[in-house]
């Protein structure tokens, strides 16, 4: 009769705010509702709660080390400090899931909570081995990782990774905008070029993190040329500016295959990041299965399970061709860069968003910020 009183009294005013107490990853925290999210926590919608949309936060990380003590401290990325900071704020309002549970979510209806979080780790840096790993084993938290197979397999740089540190070690911008246009100039008969202003027009529109000139060079060297000049220019860069000996420095880079194995033999969680890492939604269908098989082949090799496996788009780029060729090789799940909250639905389950590191505080008492209260 109470609870009967009680709903109809709140009826009067559906557009009213009520403030319940929840209990959410052993802590306390008040949470505003309005009156229709407030009947569903109390007694469900007609529906049932099965019923309601499953979100998930997917947090995606590259770079994580001591910055200001490392050879290359100008390299975009978390410090040490900044990834513990961030990753006690995210305890203190997320929690925490598997590559598992969401896989149930989407394909079995299970329930998962409104603010779980899964962690995920793109390119394979040796920094995920030596400082993320140990601290995710520690709490007991599967952290997903993804690793572009040719750079382990063959010890080789990615064309990425060439470009982030050509920028982060060249004197300024401006000296390695200068070098490609006389790189442009020099082969543009044999590669039948456009010129310098025609691709900085096309191309150089700033992002959320870079500025336009950044952007230019990232564009123009990961997918605007054709393959073999942009590698040919990449490389004169990275010659110049940061090494001559690739073998060395890929090694120095990425984690090998042991280090991979060791993961997967303790819970962590690792998918598929494509072979060359490439932009897949450039690449024809033939090229598309030679990457999807020799990615399995890859997680296969470092026994990271293939029956149902989980796949992250280099660049976040892939299409409708990707997609049908990931279901026929029993991929069951796929990430995106776009940004945003992901829902856990089968139309869903291949183009799943993720928010960057810069998107949540790296403070561990920091006051939940914009994503993070769309999900408390």
């Amino acid at each position: 009769m109470l609870c009967g009183k009680l709903i109809t009294q709140m009826g009067k005013n559906k557009t009213l705010i009520h403030s319940i107490l929840l209990l959410s990853n052993q802590k306390m925290t008040w949470i505003e509702l309005t009156f229709g999210q407030f009947l569903n926590k109390l007694i469900g919608n007609h529906k049932g709660e099965k019923d309601m949309p499953k979100q998930i936060t997917i947090a995606m990380y590259h770079f994580v080390r001591d910055l200001k003590h490392s050879r290359y401290p100008k390299i975009k990325g978390i410090t040490i400090n900044e990834f513990k900071g961030q990753l006690s704020y995210i305890e203190n309002h997320y929690h925490f899931v598997t590559i598992k549970d969401c896989i149930d979510a989407i394909y079995f209806n299970k329930d998962i909570p409104n603010n779980a979080v899964l962690l995920t780790f793109d390119d394979a840096y040796i920094d995920h081995y030596l400082t993320v790993f140990p601290l995710l084993n520690e709490k007991k938290i599967q952290g997903c990782f993804f690793p572009p197979a040719k750079a382990i397999l063959r010890n080789e740089v990615l064309d990425v990774n060439k470009i982030h540190f050509i920028l982060a070690t060249a004197p300024n911008i401006n000296v390695i905008i200068n070098d490609i246009k006389l790189y442009l100039e020099e082969l543009s008969n044999k590669y039948n070029l456009k010129s310098y202003e025609y691709y900085f027009k096309k191309l150089a529109h700033g992002s959320r993190f870079d500025p336009k000139e950044v952007i230019f060079i990232k564009r123009l060297l990961q997918a605007e040329l054709d393959r073999e000049v942009r590698g040919t220019i990449t490389d004169r860069l990275f010659s110049k500016y940061v090494t001559k000996d690739k073998v060395s420095f890929s090694r120095e880079l990425y984690m090998n295959t042991e280090h991979l194995k060791c993961m997967v033999r303790n819970g962590m969680y690792v998918g598929g990041h494509g072979y060359d890492h490439y932009w897949l939604n450039t690449l024809n269908s033939v090229e598309q299965n030679s990457e999807i098989k020799h990615t399995i082949n890859f997680l296969s090799h470092i026994n990271s399970p293939i029956d149902k496996w989980v796949m992250c788009y280099p660049y976040g780029c892939y299409n409708d061709y990707l997609v049908n060729i990931l279901k026929e090789n029993n991929c069951i799940m796929a990430l995106t860069t776009k940004v945003g909250v992901a829902q856990l639905t089968k139309n869903n389950a291949y183009t799943l968003e993720r928010l960057d590191t810069n998107d949540l505080p790296k403070e561990a008492n920091a006051s939940p910020n914009s994503w993070t209260k769309k999900v408390l």
